[in-house]
């Protein structure tokens, strides 16, 4: 049922609350829903929850909705990203009854006496509202997986060392069918048992880092080093397992691929597009995929104009280097590449091992050369730490980069595209 006027102006009119009382009542509401339904502890990452990423992100998202509730339309971008998380992580329709319990609770018992049953109605009457928007569009990505139903078993093939902290998982599947194909760029879930958690499941999304393939998948996972100071932040949990853990012949599961961080290599319109792929640590990931496919023979795009720009704590921290110097050694694409390298060793030459020195700095790569500034088409694809890609994002804006040409990938929660 849709919501009545009087029922949004209630949800609009309480967004000031939301905003002021968003993250306690979505701590609230984690906390009362696992302990009444611990089998979620499966679907949720706990180190999000441990340092309060998830209840962030979701006020933040209830906060949106409540703003834009005359406007669902302006969402979109924000529904469709969830909704491919979502979905890689195997949430049903089932579970959504559960959340709308558990949150209006929680609203209720944040908020105490100022609950009334007229906002507490018209917070039901919303919820159902989103849930029935995730659902439906969710539904349609269940579709588009084919026989591929939930988790599916894959054998790691073999492991390379792409950097000092990376590791490359070559995965086949263990039935033996052949693999869908991706979007470059896209990414699964890996869902693997946790001993230190009583074995319960724990999931966490990587890049696919080749081009797609239909024998196999290769995730690049970066070991997390423990935090300086001693804490106990879960943060690296399966990465470090992946790392410890599992080699060759070893077996984890996947989703089905998604995301949509994503070129199509198959656009031909844009074969004479710039292309900037600027990414910093482990957000090369992606970016490989995207250069891989870009350049592959099955590409209509593969004479496009390539700005390869990588930015990295050190030449041992730098996954693919060797890679990206071949296709330049090649000749035959189209690309420019420029490193910066925080930390120089001796011997590491300017020119041949790295560009520039020190931190990342914009102001320091020419604005034609390396960002295509002046063709108004260009796009960005941006992937890295979320405070850096933030950075990135509005000094592109100061140059007079439009959002719409931007495009941005999170490793984490929430949505960098809303900040």
């Amino acid at each position: 049922m849709a919501l009545t006027a009087a029922q949004r102006a209630i949800v609009k009119s309480t967004a000031p609350i939301l905003k002021e009382q968003g993250t306690k009542i979505t701590t609230v509401f984690y906390k009362n829903m696992i302990a009444a339904h611990p089998e979620l502890r499966n679907i949720f990452n706990l180190a999000n929850q441990h340092n309060g990423d998830q209840p962030r992100a979701l006020a933040n998202a209830v906060l949106s909705y409540a703003q834009h509730i005359d406007n669902l339309g302006a969402l979109g971008p924000a529904v469709e990203r969830i909704a491919q998380r979502h979905v890689s992580l195997r949430v049903l329709p089932e579970q959504y009854p559960i959340v709308g319990k558990h949150l209006l609770g929680a609203i209720a018992e944040v908020l105490g006496p100022a609950l009334t049953p007229a906002i507490a109605q018209a917070w039901t009457a919303a919820y159902d509202q989103l849930a029935n928007v995730f659902i439906n569009r969710e539904a349609e990505m269940y579709s588009e997986n084919g026989e591929w139903v939930g988790w599916r078993s894959f054998r790691v093939e073999k492991r390379d060392k792409e950097s000092a902290l990376v590791d490359s998982f070559y995965l086949v599947p263990v039935d033996g069918q052949p693999l869908p194909a991706y979007h470059p760029g896209q990414y699964v879930s890996v869902r693997v048992k946790v001993p230190t958690l009583d074995d319960i499941f724990q999931c966490r999304q990587y890049s696919l880092s080749e081009a797609p393939r239909a024998d196999r998948y290769r995730i690049s996972v970066k070991r997390d080093l423990p935090v300086e100071d001693g804490s106990s932040d879960p943060a690296g949990l399966v990465s470090n397992l992946l790392h410890d853990n599992y080699k060759a012949g070893d077996v984890i599961q996947l989703s089905f691929p998604r995301g949509d961080f994503t070129v199509n290599v198959g656009d031909a319109a844009k074969a004479d597009v710039p292309l900037v792929l600027m990414s910093a640590g482990v957000g090369v990931t992606p970016q490989m995929s995207i250069l891989d496919a870009v350049l592959s023979p099955e590409s209509k795009i593969a004479s496009r104009p390539i700005h390869w720009i990588h930015a990295a704590r050190n030449g041992d921290e730098v996954p693919f280097g060797q890679r990206v110097k071949e296709v330049v050694a090649d000749g035959k694409a189209n690309i420019d590449t420029v490193l910066f390298l925080e930390k120089v060793k001796q011997g590491e030459e300017k020119g041949r091992d790295f560009d520039f020195d020190g931190m990342f700095d914009m102001s320091r790569l020419d604005q034609d050369k390396h960002l295509s500034l002046k063709d108004s088409r260009t796009e960005y694809y941006i992937c890295g730490p979320q405070a850096w890609m933030l950075s990135v994002r509005d000094r592109l804006e100061g140059l007079g980069v439009s959002r719409e040409r931007m495009h941005m990938e999170l490793f984490g929660t929430g949505d960098v595209n809303d900040q």
